[in-house]
């Protein structure tokens, strides 16, 4: 089969290569699934890297562990373990396969039958591959942490990308005036998705403006604590779904220290994958949720694509066509 290979870390043009591999076996409780396509996440662009140094503990101390990244996918079932229970060859199935292994970047992915769920046939592929992580970063932060409210003042940091285009949608779906802040280039896709205000970050510093939100989704986690703190109301919840290492640490340090004597909440989100994905599955077949899909693109575009997403130029969410559909 075909994959993106890499064998040692560094910039994406230089260790990824297309490859001729060997097709995997599965396993007792695995499913061998061929992929027809698959998406990019910030992951992928940290594995192939091998920064931070930080997630090498995860990756591979040296060298990574596993030679094909990617971590979400649809596709077909074409084989099972012999104690697989739950599906059965022929099954259309999506999701997050991030809690059992990686490597979606392939024609196929042998993967334990947990990590993925049964696409609904309303779904195309592409659709599908475009939303298991985002989407449920974006569910489980604005609902189960942030408890999103009728009418809040929402700001999304990030705005433009997956979590905050899908994010900004489900914020809508709650009657919320909703501000994104991105990259300049992106601010028109943003507002005509429907975001109340846009921010372009590289001229305007949101937390310096004197505005004060009720809850901010953080895409980028980029800033101090105490700037965040200077840009919520006085009940306002913060929650960070992922960014620079160092500032998620201080999230963690300051969040609970400060939780002694305001009201404002800092919180980060701990992703259970998939969790919540049928329900925004149902958003998207009626037309509530749509999710914004840069490409799809061959797979054989993957290490530029990978670059591309590095630089966060991209809008929405990066799909890549493994196989025809």
């Amino acid at each position: 089969m075909k994959a993106i290979f890499f064998e040692k870390y560094g910039k994406p043009e230089k260790v990824l290569s297309l490859k001729e591999v060997a097709m995997p076996i599965p396993e007792d409780y695995e499913v061998l699934i061929k992929i027809h396509a698959t998406a990019i996440n910030d992951y992928d662009w940290s594995m192939v890297r091998g920064k931070p140094y930080l997630y090498r503990l995860m990756f591979g101390l040296f060298k990574p562990k596993n030679p094909i990244a990617g971590m979400e996918l649809s596709g077909v079932i074409e084989g099972i373990g012999s104690k697989v229970g739950k599906l059965k060859v022929g099954d259309s199935v999506y999701g997050d396969i991030s809690q059992f292994g990686f490597g979606t970047f392939a024609e196929y992915v042998s993967i334990h039958e947990d990590a993925v769920v049964i696409k609904p046939d309303e779904l195309s592929f592409e659709k599908a591959a475009a939303i298991p992580h985002a989407s449920t970063l974006a569910l489980q932060a604005l609902r189960h942490i942030g408890e999103i409210k009728k009418g809040q003042k929402v700001l999304i940091n990030g705005g433009g990308g997956g979590v905050g285009t899908i994010g900004l949608q489900l914020a809508k779906l709650s009657h919320c005036h909703v501000t994104g802040v991105d990259s300049g280039e992106k601010l028109v896709m943003m507002k005509s998705l429907g975001y109340d205000e846009v921010i372009d970050y590289k001229k305007t510093d949101f937390t310096k403006t004197g505005e004060k939100y009720d809850l901010i989704l953080d895409c980028k986690t980029n800033k101090s604590p105490f700037a965040y703190l200077r840009a919520m109301k006085p009940t306002g919840i913060y929650v960070t779904i992922g960014g620079n290492i160092g500032s998620l640490l201080s999230i963690l340090f300051w969040g609970k220290i400060l939780s002694l004597f305001t009201k404002k909440s800092l919180q980060i989100l701990s992703l259970k994958p998939n969790e919540g994905l049928d329900e925004i599955a149902q958003l998207v077949i009626q037309n509530k949720v749509t999710p914004e899909i840069d490409g799809p693109y061959p797979l054989e575009d993957t290490a530029r694509l990978i670059h591309y997403f590095g630089e966060g130029k991209h809008k929405g969410k990066i799909v890549i066509r493994v196989s025809g559909q």
